[in-house]
């Protein structure tokens, strides 16, 4: 499991590498964000159920609704519409989903060359979308509503973009070179 791999191979590791005296100070993964908008949500509440049901088999937790903050007109949107659903995962959770996602998910994308190192946010967290959930070993193409898009984004305890690149490099993220 990556979660006991990176305790005993990882940090080693990373505190060599990074230069760290103490074992607190190497990045992990704090929690992984899993979003998934929907334009329809308010119109058709069967696609909403369905992206709820996906997210759910994607992640063993029961996702959260997601609903408008304000109103904006121009595009039919009123304060309290559902407009997506989304999942925190942390801890062992976290570090399982992310081990699907670059040992199973990121590799069954077609032409799949490697995620683009540039998707960091200056305080060492990562994101990244990819078009539709029928990556996911756990999906059926006929079971389905909607192909949906999802935002991933995985936050770390890194203070920057190098400490966060060398974490998850360390836990088997394809970049790009």
């Amino acid at each position: 499991m990556l979660y006991e791999r990176y305790r005993t191979e990882i940090v080693p590791h990373l505190m060599k590498e990074l230069n760290y005296k103490n074992i607190m100070q190497v990045p992990k993964i704090e929690k992984i964000v899993i979003n998934m908008g929907i334009k329809e949500a308010k119109d058709d509440p069967k696609k909403l159920e369905g992206c709820v049901r996906d997210l759910m088999m994607i992640t063993g937790q029961r996702p959260v609704v997601t609903r408008a903050k304000k109103s904006i007109s121009d595009f039919g949107i009123t304060k309290g519409d559902p407009v997506g659903c989304m999942v925190t995962l942390r801890g062992k959770r976290a570090y399982a989903f992310f081990e699907k996602l670059v040992r199973v998910v990121l590799p069954a994308i077609r032409d799949f060359r490697g995620v683009s190192a540039d998707s960091f946010d200056g305080r060492g967290n990562f994101s990244l979308g990819l078009s539709d959930q029928l990556v996911f070993p756990e999906i059926k193409y006929d079971q389905i509503a909607k192909v949906q898009g999802m935002d991933i984004c995985i936050v770390t305890t890194a203070k920057t973009d190098r400490e966060g690149y060398y974490l998850l490099k360390a836990l088997g993220m394809p970049f790009r070179d």
